[in-house]
């Protein structure tokens, strides 16, 4: 009998250790596993990933929260190499004897993993320094919105990230000095801009900095820490600002000035090395379509003149009379019963009315939806040091365990651009419906593989963002032909984008041809305009998911209504495009007919 026990237990020792090595090196028997595997070894290796997935951080295994990522080229090469792999191995597994819910999953991470062979051919096709989304301020906005502070410990890391600022930015110059080598430089204005921005952030004083008022705000908020410590806390601070994050800004700010002279004035990625196919990639990635360059800019004008007679009939109705709707349209957007005051407490006003809108679609959306987002949502001011630059709002989505809200971010640098018949869209795509409601939804997710919580598809999660608009004026939720108008010109500026997006990076137009278009045909303010078209041109491509994603939707609803006619539930087509979260257009696609074919069979 002992001896049965002996090999009993040496049996189960055996498939033990044959388990853990498929499921952490090799090819794991159950698909979930090598879901969650491949997720759980990039994210080992993310510290501010893990950070801003929220889960571990402050906790007996937070082993992370130290440190900053790596953001060099190498580790950027080895992501795409290993993504090559994990590729091999997803196909190794049988398709047909997966359950419905792994084929989606399969289905997604085949999307994703695919394209590790083009990142690979376009590794340096990006501007790693940029007005909007460069190192320089993703830094900060990082440190002040994702680091928690809750004791000493925490506010220690917080010191120990800052110290590797310099880390940081030394790999960032490595990057443009490679993409330098081969040509692959931002525009002229793109460093300029960003120069003017590093200035604004050095220039002033270490206690002024975003860096340590937000590191006081967190810190005071806190009563297990004692004054005289908190005090040695802010110090310390103070001291990584001044001796390590100032001078590595300034080592970059230097390398910019001279890669500034031989910048050029070219603004599409036409002008970079096999640019044309790079731009044909950037679209596929962000519209998960096969749709080419000149299709997407066709498309584009037929929607602006769709939408433009729509806003001229409404406008001939309030007796604004004209032909041109930019025009039309500017000249209302000055008027003073739409307009805030030029304060703070102006400023303090305009949070107040886009919290006030959100309580109001909270409360009243449950008609049309079967479930909603654990997770609260908080509206803020853009940090000044970058809202010359960012574009009208943004959103960051909420940590997984739902301590940390998500944030409808809104910028705040001129009242005059804001018109309060425009706000209520601006709401309901950042927030509730849009936003916060579909990506605090897939956080929220059950019973899937962790990277389904995270999936990244642009034309899904801002085509649902823009039918948000659409679906809160179709149930009740516009009171008057004014915020229709706001939620129209929200519609026609995303149309214009697919014109502007092609006409710069396809058609070889300019910086101020695609100003002059987007102002013309929408009557934007012309800052906000020059941001947006600013942004098209060091993100290119991320501007066309928006209409694409959101024709798709309504396609597919318009779709259902047809075939099911009575027996069609707006309650259950939105939980059909919701409960799987962002996914490619082609598989939504596939979900819906599932759906009216289930439905039709009485399923």
């Amino acid at each position: 009998m002992r001896n049965y026990l002996k090999e009993g237990f040496f049996l189960i020792v055996l498939f033990l250790f044959i388990w853990l090595y498929t499921l952490i090196w090799g090819r794991p028997f159950n698909i979930d596993h090598y879901f969650d595997r491949t997720t759980i070894k990039v994210a080992l290796g993310e510290p501010q990933l893990l950070s801003s997935i929220g889960i571990i951080d402050n906790t007996l295994m937070d082993f992370h929260s130290d440190d900053l990522s790596d953001f060099s080229d190498e580790k950027t090469s080895d992501l795409i190499n290993k993504a090559l792999r994990e590729y091999k191995t997803l196909l190794s597994y049988n398709y047909e004897s997966l359950e419905a819910n792994q084929k989606i999953s399969y289905d997604i991470a085949e999307w994703i993993l695919s394209m590790a062979q083009d990142a690979k051919n376009f590794q340096y096709h990006s501007y790693p320094v940029n007005q909007l989304s460069g190192i320089q301020n993703e830094l900060p906005s990082f440190m002040d919105a994702i680091h928690q502070i809750i004791n000493k410990k925490s506010a220690n890391n917080y010191i120990s990230r800052l110290s590797q600022f310099d880390r940081v930015i030394s790999e960032t110059i490595e990057k443009l000095k490679k993409r330098e080598t081969l040509g692959i430089i931002a525009p002229k204005f793109v460093l300029l801009k960003v120069m003017e921005q590093m200035k604004v952030f050095i220039e002033q004083p270490p206690e002024k900095n975003i860096l340590f008022i937000s590191f006081k705000k967190k810190l005071n908020s806190l009563d297990n820490i004692n004054t005289p410590e908190k005090h040695k806390l802010e110090t310390q601070v103070l001291d990584e600002i001044d001796k390590n994050v100032y001078p590595s800004y300034k080592s970059l700010l230097n390398y910019l000035k001279d890669l500034s002279t031989i910048a050029t004035t070219d603004d599409g990625v036409w002008k970079l090395p096999n640019g044309d196919n790079f731009y044909k990639y950037m679209l596929n990635i962000n519209t998960t379509t096969d749709m080419s360059p000149e299709e997407i800019h066709l498309l584009g004008l037929v929607e602006v003149d769709r939408i433009q007679s729509e806003m001229l009939s409404i406008l001939d109705s309030l007796g604004l009379k004209g032909s041109n709707v930019g025009e039309l349209m500017k000249d209302l957007s000055k008027q003073d019963r739409f307009i805030f005051p030029d304060s703070d407490s102006g400023r303090d006003a305009i949070i107040e009315e886009y919290e006030n809108i959100i309580r109001e679609i909270d409360d009243g959306i449950f008609p049309i939806f079967e479930f909603r987002p654990k997770s609260k949502v908080e509206v803020r001011r853009i940090p000044k040091f970058k809202e010359k630059t960012a574009p009208g709002a943004y959103y960051n989505q909420p940590s997984m365990d739902g301590k940390r809200p998500g944030i409808f971010y809104a910028n705040l640098r001129n009242v005059n651009d804001i018109p309060s018949f425009g706000m209520k869209t601006l709401a309901y795509h950042e927030a509730i419906p849009g936003h916060h409601y579909q990506l605090a939804i897939q956080l929220e997710m059950e019973d899937v593989p962790i990277f389904r919580r995270f999936s990244p598809f642009t034309a899904y999660i801002e085509g649902w963002a823009l039918y948000a608009e659409r679906i809160a004026a179709e149930y009740g939720f516009h009171t008057n032909p004014y915020t229709d108008l706001g939620r129209l010109q929200a519609e026609l500026f995303r149309a214009v984008r697919l014109v502007v997006d092609t006409g710069i990076h396809f058609k070889r137009w300019n910086r101020e041809t695609a100003v002059d278009y987007m102002s013309n045909n929408t009557g934007m303010p012309i800052l906000e305009v020059t941001a947006e078209i600013e942004r098209y041109i060091v993100w290119p491509g991320q501007a066309c998911a928006y209409k694409i994603g959101m024709n798709k939707i309504l396609e597919l609803r318009e779709e259902a209504k047809l075939k099911l006619g009575p027996r069609f539930n707006i309650k259950e087509f939105h939980t059909v495009v919701l409960q799987n979260g962002a996914v490619p257009l082609s598989l939504l696609d596939r979900l819906v007919d599932n759906y009216i074919e289930d439905t039709q069979r009485g399923d």
